[in-house]
C-alpha cells in the first residue's frame, strides 16, 4: 500500500493515519498454520522537525504448531513499530531506516518487514512445553510415558550386577 506523504512533507502539523490488513503471502512462517484474522496494521505517520516517523502496531491472530510437541495452538502477536522514513539517498548510509520513493512510502513493505523481524524463532504452545518422548513419541505435556529411562552404555556392565 503506497501512502502519499506530499502533504505531510509540506505541512509538518499534518498527521497521516493508516489502517489496513497486511498481505499474508509474504508473512509465511513454517510454524504458522494459518492466520485466523488478516494481520492488521494501524498507526500514524508524523513529521517532527522534518523527520518522518511511522508509529503503529501490527496485530495478528494465528493458528500455530508447537515446535516441541506438535500440538496446534492459537496465538496473538502484537508488533510495535516505530521507524524513521528517509529519502532513498539517505537510506544507504543508515540501514535502520526505511526509504521513501519520491513522496510515497510502501507502508505494506515497511510494516511487513518489521513484523517479520519481530517474529519468534521458536513457536511454543506454552513456555514450559515438555515436548515429545524421543523413544515412543508420546506428548509429555499429557503425562509421563511408559518408556524405561535409557542407561548410559558405559554403565551397562554395572546394570548386570543389579540383575
Amino acid at each position: 500500500m503506497l501512502l502519499d506523504l506530499r502533504e505531510l512533507i509540506a505541512n509538518p502539523s499534518v498527521r497521516l493515519p493508516f489502517r489496513f490488513p497486511l498481505e499474508e503471502d509474504r508473512l509465511d512462517f513454517p510454524a504458522v498454520k494459518e492466520y485466523l484474522t488478516p494481520p492488521l496494521a494501524e498507526g500514524i505517520i508524523t513529521n517532527e522537525a522534518d523527520i518522518l516517523h511511522l508509529r503503529g502496531t501490527v496485530t495478528a491472530e494465528m493458528l500455530c504448531v508447537c515446535d516441541r510437541c506438535g500440538q496446534e495452538f492459537e496465538s496473538t502477536k502484537v508488533t510495535d513499530v516505530d521507524v524513521v522514513l528517509v529519502g532513498e539517498d539517505d537510506s544507504e548510509e543508515n540501514p535502520g531506516v526505511f526509504p521513501i520513493q519520491g513522496t510515497k512510502v510502501d507502508a505494506q513493505d515497511v510494516l511487513s518487514t518489521c513484523f517479520i523481524l519481530d517474529m519468534e524463532t521458536q513457536f511454543l504452545c506454552r513456555e514450559d512445553c515438555k515436548g515429545l518422548c524421543p523413544r515412543c513419541g508420546r506428548n509429555l505435556n499429557l503425562g509421563p510415558c511408559g518408556c524405561r529411562k535409557e542407561i548410559d552404555p558405559r554403565f551397562a556392565v554395572l546394570e548386570q550386577l543389579l540383575d
